[in-house]
């Protein structure tokens, strides 16, 4: 059942000083030095020592917050935890008591004093399957002139340079709430203001990454090449478990085939057996329809248990292999920050069953200092758009992914970046 946030604007304050400090910056003459650095709260949780959000972007941001206008904040989503962090700091410079969605599990699924503690921090969960109240609440929320944060991406996919397919919800309640604003004041204005951020690695972390890749090797029983640059052993974990699942399912790959081609493959005969299981012409829809009539196939039979475990099977497995997409072999060089993403994917993806790997899920710790580069595209004026919601979404995507674009290219110009050559690559 969904519960209403009860902000309390002196908590949120607090919490901003800590989340600026204990999460991202760390303290200063602490995180630097042996054996304090090893602390994640002296040396910051998320390792983000500093943050690259120009005034013109803050100030566009801001403009679209405050009486008389509804605003949807939607940051891009490359990485989890993180992401809040990220969020809270750039929300405390423009609308200080905005809502922001988060997960199911953490706002109602670690106790009721976790869950308090949440909801006094203004954080609106996200109920699979039930999002009405949520959306309620947000588009009320929105009405009083606070922001709502949500990511349009959905989940998260360790792929900063590329911004996925975005999910129509900020769109639709921003409607909502112009619909319902305009009910009173004909000036009223709603907005969707997209937010990007790219991390950068302030130095090299090669060590550091190669140490990670070992515990990962080691984690999912993979032998390691010691002459393998580090790129290659990534693509070699990759390479591993793509064998993996295609001898779990009865293929046999050619031995000089591309990751690409063979991913592919198998994600060929993962749909066709899909759409038997679902009784699906799988032919006729792309494989994102199919994974959407599989989900409601699993929500309308519910008495067959060796059925569903078979189609839910299916259903993780394709969208498994999916995190890794084309953008994965697109470019001829590989920077430490794509490597360091791989990592945290593959560790999210397979690593389970310990302490360890449960705390990194939640809490994935840098392998080194960053910095933090955030950019506010051209918001979204939904009170001069005439447009579907599907061209909403193009247009919010386009925007957001060209200031990635534009973002990671000065970087890079700046020598901001340590590239590798990329073994996932092909022509």
């Amino acid at each position: 059942m969904f519960v209403a946030p009860r902000p309390k604007p002196a908590l949120i304050k607090a919490m901003t000083f800590v989340n600026r400090i204990v999460m991202l910056r760390g303290i200063p003459g602490f995180r630097d030095l042996l054996p304090f650095n090893r602390l994640a709260g002296l040396r910051g949780v998320a390792n983000v020592r500093h943050i690259d959000f120009p005034d013109d972007d803050r100030q566009r941001l801001k403009a679209c917050c405050g009486e008389g206008q509804a605003t949807f904040i939607t940051p891009n989503h490359p990485e989890f935890f993180t992401d809040w962090m990220i969020d809270k700091e750039i929300v405390s410079q423009v609308s200080p008591l905005a809502a922001s969605w988060a997960t199911h599990g953490v706002v109602n699924g670690l106790g009721r004093m976790m869950q308090k503690f949440w909801l006094a921090n203004n954080l609106i969960a996200q109920i699979p399957g039930n999002s009405a109240g949520a959306k309620e609440h947000s588009v009320i929320w929105a009405l009083k002139g606070h922001g709502v944060l949500l990511h349009p991406e959905g989940g998260v996919g360790w792929h900063a340079n590329v911004v996925g397919p975005l999910l129509p919800g900020a769109v639709e309640m921003g409607l909502e709430a112009l619909k319902r604003g305009r009910a009173t004041d004909r000036d009223f204005k709603a907005w969707v203001a997209p937010v990007v951020w790219k991390l950068a690695f302030t130095g090299n972390v090669e060590p550091a990454l190669a140490k990670e890749c070992t515990y990962v090797e080691k984690n999912l029983k993979i032998e390691r090449n010691i002459a393998a640059s580090l790129p290659e052993r990534v693509h070699h974990i990759y390479a591993t478990l793509l064998s993996r699942d295609e001898a779990a399912y009865g293929l046999v790959p050619s031995e000089c085939a591309l990751y690409a081609a063979r991913q592919k493959d198998l994600l060929l005969e993962l749909k066709r057996r899909l759409g038997e299981r679902v009784s699906v012409d799988c032919d006729a829809i792309d494989i994102t329809e199919l994974l959407r009539r599989s989900r409601r196939w699993l929500r309308e039979n519910v008495g067959d248990a060796e059925s569903q475990k078979q189609v839910r099977t299916l259903a993780n497995t394709i969208q498994r292999l999916l995190r890794l997409g084309p953008w994965a072999w697109a470019n001829a060089r590989i920077t430490q920050e794509e490597i360091a993403e791989h990592l945290k994917r593959i560790r999210n993806d397979y690593c389970k069953g310990t302490l360890r790997d449960t705390i990194n899920r939640f809490v994935p710790q840098s392998t080194g200092p960053r910095r933090a580069h955030i950019r506010v595209p051209e918001p979204l004026g939904l009170h001069a758009y005439e447009g579907s919601i599907d061209d909403a979404l193009a247009a919010l995507q386009f925007r957001m992914q060209e200031a990635v674009t534009r973002t990671v290219a000065e970087l890079e110009a700046g020598g901001g970046f340590i590239f590798y050559p990329n073994p996932f690559y092909h022509r």
